[in-house]
């Protein structure tokens, strides 16, 4: 027979949903409801006042969002994703009970986070949403006890069969002052949104009845009664090797129904044995190992788990070959996560003045890095490459101009007769005068002016002439000029010897001149001796190609490249003649018919006729 939740024996009292033993369900409410206001700034804001005493407690967002839920206790201490850091799934203590944070990390999921908890809570808890973009729409459930309510401490104690004294009264209603879609279920109606983990709650202390029956005292023993084994014991294990054993009862022999064991022999009672059952293996599984730290410290980053397809035999987990898990959708190995939000650019102040009253100048502003709290901190915290610009060009109209001059040289630039002075002639902008300048235009005062320091006598110099043309096109090269030692007197030259001018520093008559890199050329060397001296050979040359520098290059072009191999000596060979090269047998024709110069003796015999085969057959060998 079962237990009761109030212990006794044959009782079938449970627990209802409000924590009762033997009650209703009609003890308690359920709110619940969806809340889905527009939010437009980010941080965290506030979705539902969690009261004290509340049960079954179910906060879940409605689908998956960048979003996250936060839990602080109404004195002010953080729970869950408090100070802007964001707190990896598990359980977390806080207003008296256990909730369980779950972020669904598989890129596959939809499902939103949640807060789960059993309750009751002791004090008031406030949930939040930390908001990075649009509400999905949060669920939220919870159950609050009725005013008449018994407490559970007052049902602890209450023996089997008191009578509550009134204390269960009818469910009051529930309001909130929060404009979101909001209801109020009786437990008996089964109307309440949401699902929340059911979880059996323990059994009130027990109490020992007063009339309880004493145990019967068993009868002499007698051979009408035997051991018999009606059964086997449940298998320890539902797959992969368990064990289980015998069940003997006391049973009359001649009737076999089942009767106190003091009717038996204890001492003949059979000692069960081990057996082993289920053998078969258990299906396999994914087992899931704990995600790594997020790659990142702020914003979204990655994380790692292993997975791994797992079968347990014997009391025995052993790692297995992974199609045997092809039954199973294999988890995600890799999710998205965010520790916090990023430090942010803030731009602090407007745009200077242009740093030039007229023409182009440049502006500035004040640009930081702001972290989640408000604090200026590094730029290295956040995103340089979204980092706003803090200095750009102005361009505040073109200036007035005019035309600045420095007085006239005092020297004039020859020692004598005609020469000229000149002067500095500048076009700048005026910021102070008030003068109504249209600009310099064109009308540039001159900056030279002719001197004349009275006539020169004859004096002896060299005269250098104009240089030549450079004497290549590109690349390095050389231009001359002719340099003569004259007399000059009034404006006329007389040439003279050069001894005349020898005292004198001539000028340079050369000069290298460079007028554009001739870039990448083909070079070559010169080609080698023919292969052979006549009937056709070949000869060869290395060609490369170099820069102006002389390094190897891939710059010239194909086209133009020199040829490396060319054929020489195609002329025919014309075989020396050998006097003494004679026919001394009588019958030359049938030793070459025969084949027979080979061999030295007929090679001497007949010298002329084996010489003119031999240049035959290499003159056709050649031509092939």
């Amino acid at each position: 027979q079962s237990i009761g939740c109030d212990d006794y024996l044959g009782s079938d009292k449970v627990i209802d949903k409000c924590g009762i033993c033997g009650g209703d369900n009609t003890a308690c409410k359920v709110v619940s409801g969806v809340f889905k206001h527009t939010l437009t700034n980010l941080g965290y804001h506030k979705i539902v006042e969690i009261p004290e005493g509340a049960t079954k407690i179910n906060i879940t967002e409605m689908s998956k969002s960048n979003n996250y839920l936060a839990l602080r206790s109404r004195s002010g201490r953080s729970i869950i994703n408090g100070n802007w850091a964001i707190d990896r799934p598990g359980r977390y203590e806080g207003g008296g009970t256990l909730f369980t944070y779950r972020r669904p990390n598989e890129i596959s999921s939809t499902a939103g986070e949640s807060f789960l908890a059993d309750g009751p809570t002791n004090e008031v808890l406030d949930v939040y949403m930390i908001h990075q973009q649009p509400n999905p729409g949060i669920h939220y459930e919870y159950i609050i006890p009725g005013d008449n309510v018994i407490s559970p401490q007052l049902l602890a104690h209450r023996r089997p069969g008191e009578p509550l004294n009134g204390q269960l009264g009818m469910p009051e209603s529930v309001s909130h002052d929060d404009e979101d879609l909001h209801r109020e279920t009786d437990i008996l109606t089964g109307q309440a949104a949401g699902t929340f983990p059911v979880i059996q709650p323990g059994r009130f202390p027990s109490h020992q009845p007063e009339n309880q029956v004493p145990a019967m005292q068993a009868p002499r023993q007698n051979r009408e009664h035997n051991w018999k084994q009606v059964g086997k014991t449940e298998c320890t294990t539902t797959c992969g090797k368990g064990s289980q054993y015998p069940i003997f009862h006391c049973v009359n022999r001649i009737t076999h129904e089942e009767v106190p064991e003091g009717y038996c022999d204890s001492s003949t009672k059979p000692i069960p044995e081990e057996e082993a059952c289920n053998l078969f293996p258990c299906p396999a599984f994914w087992d899931i190992g704990e995600w790594s730290e997020c790659s990142k410290t702020c914003g979204l980053g990655m994380q790692h788990r292993q997975i791994l397809c797992r079968q347990i035999y014997a009391n025995r987990t052993l790692t297995v070959q992974q199609y045997r898990c092809h039954h199973l959708e294999k988890p995600e190995t890799t999710s998205t996560c965010q520790l916090k939000i990023c430090s942010e650019w803030q731009i602090r102040t407007e745009w200077t003045s242009c740093s030039v009253p007229c023409g182009v100048g440049q502006r500035t502003r004040d640009v930081k890095c702001v972290s989640n709290l408000g604090d200026v901190v590094d730029d290295e915290e956040c995103n340089m490459k979204l980092r706003p610009n803090d200095i750009e060009n102005c361009d505040m109209g073109p200036c007035a101009k005019s035309w600045f001059l420095t007085e006239w040289s005092d020297r004039c630039s020859a020692e004598c007769g005609a020469g000229i002075r000149t002067r500095s002639v500048v076009c700048m902008t005026n910021h102070v005068s008030s003068l109504p300048l249209e600009g310099c235009g064109n009308n540039r005062p001159s900056d030279s002016t002719p001197c004349d320091n009275g006539p020169c006598a004859g004096r002896v110099e060299w005269f250098a002439g104009g240089w030549t043309q450079c004497s290549t096109e590109c690349g390095s090269g050389t231009q001359q000029r002719e340099v003569i030692c004259v007399r000059k007197t009034e404006g006329n030259f007389d040439v003279l010897n050069p001894y005349e001018c020898s005292y004198l520093e001539k000028p340079p008559s050369q000069q290298s001149c460079y007028l554009k890199p001739c870039g990448s050329k083909w070079f070559h060397t010169e080609w080698s001796t023919c292969s052979k001296s006549c009937e056709g050979g070949f000869r060869v040359r290395e060609v490369r190609c170099l820069s102006d520098d002389m390094a190897a290059s891939s710059q010239c072009d194909p086209q133009l490249k020199p040829e490396e191999k060319e054929p020489c000596n195609t002329q025919d060979c014309i075989p020396e003649i050998d006097e003494n090269c004679k026919d001394k047998y009588y019958n030359c024709n049938v030793v070459v018919q025969a084949r027979l110069c080979v061999y030295t003796y007929y090679k001497t015999a007949c010298c002329a006729s084996c010489t003119r085969v031999a240049n035959r057959q290499s003159g056709f060998l050649g031509r092939r």
